[in-house]
């Protein structure tokens, strides 16, 4: 009986220690000084990005199924869209299709900012034609929104820096630190070959440029009001990026006619390797990044909520646990396992002689993709299998909070909107910021749009759409980026 009482004694106190940490566990307000209001040209950059989602930049990975033309078509259209920046700045061509530019600042001691984007868009699916309300390609603004292929991914974010920069010049702004816009054109392709970003980065690299900051999409302003839990908008800035890797495995039989089919056919023994994959599944770790992402938003959250989130570090199993039974949650805390592609036999009445899976894989910051094959063999009980990696890129640096950029999107970001929550994240898609990291240590992924999860779904999908009165926010964001960081 004694016991018993001092173990519930212990509970009790802990429960009392959770709940008076939980009411301290709270984000303190941040005086944030308002800044002059920047002068925008709505209608102009409504009328660019509609006239950038015409031009149908879309990439391939075969680069002879490109329409270079588009490419092209785009580049004549940046020149005659803006003419402060093509008679200010040096523009010039790198690879097949991406643009350098260079905004000369007047002290060449410091270490340049650059902006990056990319030209290229994603096809429309087939089939999914007719189920856009306006023509993917027709750039349609109805007043709230500007429709098309790319008004989200991320022809918004090009032509926002585009005029920025343009209204800068006309205002007769010139920076301190040298600006570079960086406009790869095939983002799209993950790990592709001829990567433009990359051929951007080496012709830096080649002239002895070190970057101070970059500026990339992968972060945006998500709208995420949870009743009696959350009230504001989680502004995401992605400090780091997940690896990714395709591997294709194999196994071998002996083939023959269908009517005299052994106990498991190549297709069979495939399948046991998808289910190997899939049942074991890397073990999920805790990146620093993740957990300050979940330990700033959760000292918003409403008091219950704050009696876990304070207590992260104790009740880590219990989180994991639930975190394992939500894919989209799950990302965060472990390197991921996709089966994608299969295929066996040529024909319905043949034993295939080869059965295969490819397999896509995301690693966390700290997985390789030497770790990620040892894996594939440590997991797959056949080891009579054969293991092709296809391409992959390994996880990025993860990159400082506590840098100029990092700290000047912080505040801007809090500008924008008071209630936005600003907090660190992994960003689980690709974009073109890895390529800088030989020249660049402080690499960022932030769009500042305000959006609904739901507009967000539609890249690369359906009735992809941006908001009209969010284009004056981001040129707003971006003129006074460029002001601070150059300053």
């Amino acid at each position: 009986m004694k016991i018993f009482l001092i173990i519930l004694a212990i509970i009790v106190a802990l429960i009392l220690i959770t709940a008076i940490k939980a009411v301290f566990y709270k984000a303190k307000p941040v005086e944030i000084p308002e800044m002059p209001k920047e002068n925008v040209n709505s209608k102009r950059v409504q009328q660019r990005l509609s006239q950038a989602i015409q031009i149908k930049t879309i990439s391939n990975p075969d680069d002879d199924k490109v329409e270079w033309s588009e490419f092209d078509r785009f580049h004549k259209f940046l020149d005659e869209g803006f003419p402060f920046v093509s008679q200010n700045l040096k523009k010039e061509n790198i690879s097949q299709a991406s643009l350098l530019y260079t905004w000369q600042g007047t002290n060449p001691d410091l270490d340049p900012i650059a902006l990056l984007s990319h030209q290229d868009v994603v096809p429309i699916s087939s089939g999914t034609y007719q189920d856009w309300k306006h023509d993917p390609f027709e750039g349609y603004n109805d007043g709230e929104f500007i429709w098309g292929r790319g008004s989200v991914d991320m022809k918004n974010h090009l032509i926002s820096v585009m005029e920025a920069v343009e209204e800068l010049i006309e205002e007769g702004f010139t920076p301190t630190r040298t600006v570079y816009l960086c406009f790869g054109h095939n983002e799209e392709i993950v790990a592709g070959n001829n990567n433009g970003a990359n051929a951007i980065m080496t012709t830096l690299k080649e002239r002895g440029v070190h970057l101070d900051s970059t500026l990339d999409e992968g972060g945006a302003i998500i709208k995420a009001n949870v009743k009696g839990l959350l009230e504001g908008n989680l502004a995401g800035v992605g400090i780091a990026e997940k690896g990714y890797a395709d591997y294709k495995i194999t196994v071998k039989a002996k083939g023959g006619h269908s009517s005299q089919p052994p106990k498991h056919t190549a297709v069979g023994a495939i399948s046991k390797v998808v289910h190997d994959l899939e049942k074991h599944q890397f073990k999920a770790r805790m990146l620093p990044s993740v957990y300050n992402l979940f330990k700033g938003v959760g000292s918003h959250t409403s008091f219950p909520a704050r009696m876990i989130m304070c207590n992260l570090s104790f009740l880590k199993p219990v989180f994991f646990a639930i975190m394992k039974k939500f894919p989209p949650a799950a990302t965060f805390i472990r390197t991921t396992t996709a089966c994608t592609m299969l295929s066996g036999s040529p024909a319905s009445n043949v034993l295939p002689q080869t059965a295969s899976v490819t397999v896509n894989f995301r690693e966390l910051p700290g997985d390789t993709l030497k770790d990620t094959e040892e894996h594939i063999r440590k997991v797959v009980r056949n080891k009579d299998i054969d293991i092709e990696f296809l391409k992959g890129k390994e996880a990025s640096k993860v990159s400082s909070t506590d840098s100029k950029a990092f700290k000047t999107i912080e505040k801007l970001a809090m500008q924008i909107d008071k209630n936005n929550i600003v907090a660190p994240f992994l960003v689980m898609g690709g974009t073109d910021s890895y390529h800088y990291e030989e020249i660049c240590d402080n690499m960022y992924r932030f769009s500042p749009f305000v959006i609904d999860a739901s507009i967000m779904l539609t890249t690369h999908g359906t009735n992809e759409r941006c908001p009209v009165d969010q284009l004056d926010v981001a040129v707003e964001f971006f003129k006074r980026y460029i002001k601070e960081m150059t300053a």
